[in-house]
């Protein structure tokens, strides 16, 4: 399969993201099992555990619509003026959230953009997660 085109979702959904603490955007392109993408973006917040990554907005937007079946998630992020993006993974939890609703061999695409990316399993990136 080709991923380019959710890399180019996962960048554009990084242009709305909400960084006013950290300066680094993050973008994420949610590809349901049915063909659907769900986007997100990072939201910060002052209190720093109430912020939500871009990779559990794209889950929790696509959850709430019903959906429970994913196949690949991609993820760009960088600095609010970087061009160039370098590989971003996701963090624990966010890991953990993945868990919770795809199998070992769901698909993480990291890159920069639609020609520059990388594949990786949940499995491979997460071996040992809290069941």
């Amino acid at each position: 399969m080709d991923y380019g085109y959710l890399m180019d979702e996962a960048r554009r959904a990084r242009k709305a993201a909400y960084a006013p603490y950290s300066g680094f955007q993050v973008g994420a392109a949610l590809l349901c099992s049915d063909g659907s993408i769900f986007t997100g973006c990072n939201v910060e917040n002052a209190s720093y555990g109430a912020a939500n990554c871009a990779e559990r907005t794209a889950f929790f937007k696509a959850v709430s619509e019903g959906k429970r079946s994913f196949r690949a998630i991609a993820v760009v992020g960088g600095r609010e003026d970087a061009e160039h993006l370098d590989p971003c993974p996701p963090c624990g939890i966010c890991r953990q959230v993945m868990q919770e609703f795809c199998g070992e061999d769901f698909v993480i695409v990291l890159g920069n953009d639609s020609v520059d990316y990388e594949l990786h399993t949940l499995r491979e990136i997460f071996p040992l997660p809290f069941q």
